[in-house]
């Protein structure tokens, strides 16, 4: 689940003490006071995420910006981060072999008077 998808499930956050916010729309084009809270969160360029303190004021800043950013809680952000680190995570190497096996070859092939 990606974090666009995370926001739109709703979960609730004013219980979680911590909010991780990423911005994932650009600022050219923007209102100026949509810049500046956005450099007052410490957002300056696109799929940057900060943690902040979820406070009423820190809120209402967020409320401002809502179409520009994605806000998860804690968990959220650690599950996003887990399947992520899962994805790129190393596969076991594939390993072909074009011989056929020793005990297929034909009698005659195998001595070699």
């Amino acid at each position: 689940m990606n974090a666009f998808k995370a926001f739109k499930a709703a979960v609730p956050i004013e219980w979680s003490p911590n909010l991780y916010i990423t911005l994932v729309r650009g600022i050219p084009g923007t209102r100026r006071l949509h810049r500046r809270t956005l450099e007052a969160l410490r957002l300056g360029k696109c799929n940057r995420t900060v943690m902040r303190w979820n406070t009423p004021t820190v809120r209402g800043m967020l409320q401002q910006v809502k179409r520009l950013v994605v806000i998860e809680t804690e968990e959220m952000y650690k599950a996003r981060k887990q399947n992520l680190a899962n994805h790129r995570a190393l596969r076991p190497p594939l390993v072909i072999s074009h011989l056929p096996p020793a005990s297929s070859l034909p009698p005659s092939a195998s001595s070699s008077s």
